[in-house]
């Protein structure tokens, strides 16, 4: 919260560039623009146990989820998560940005209608750092980035990770490395 007051202001202004995804324009049936760079707010936890919070809530109490598995491809479960499902512009658009932490057992999932070419996150006002798992139609995972958190004075706008895929799995910070999680293994999820 420490940066969130004060930039949420300048945010409201700039509300409609402020977050979303960085390419690709508009998208069908999403509200205008895509979603998926977070602009968001924590505890500064490194990807933790997130202090014991439950998740989702706040501002995403009222979403719904699913619980995302990620299999090898020879189907081993490596990790899940409980994930706050962003399926539409506003809420891609969101983002992170109203989380106040996130528990080693939580994330969110990006949905479009679509595989994307080209679509870029970034790290817009986070506090602390996650991973950034994108998959293709088929729910294979294509790109995984370890995104830090932006240093002192950053808005981390220039922190941008790039991908491609009709899914976007964002996690604690190396919770990927903790699990073992690789380019090549699969997303399981209901929608």
């Amino acid at each position: 919260m420490r940066r969130r007051r004060l930039l949420g202001l300048a945010a409201a202004a700039t509300a409609g560039s402020a977050a979303g995804c960085l390419s690709g324009g508009p998208t069908e049936n999403d509200g205008g623009g895509e979603g998926g760079e977070d602009g968001g707010r924590g505890d500064g936890s490194d990807g933790g146990d997130g202090g014991g919070i439950d998740w989702p809530t706040g501002t995403y109490a009222d979403y719904e989820t699913t619980t995302v598995t990620v299999e090898s491809p020879e189907g081993d479960e490596l990790g899940s998560v409980t994930a706050a499902i962003a399926d539409t512009g506003p809420k891609r658009r969101l983002g992170l940005s109203d989380a106040e932490a996130l528990p080693e057992d939580g994330g969110m999932l990006f949905t479009y209608g679509s595989p994307r070419d080209s679509l870029t996150y970034v790290m817009r006002e986070m506090d602390f750092g996650i991973d950034i798992v994108y998959a293709d139609g088929d729910r294979g995972i294509v790109e995984i980035h370890n995104a830090l958190e932006p240093g002192p004075n950053e808005d981390g706008e220039q922190q941008r990770y790039p991908g491609s895929g009709q899914y976007v799995l964002e996690v604690p910070y190396e919770w990927t490395d903790r699990h073992g999680v690789e380019v090549g293994d699969l997303l399981a999820f209901t929608l």
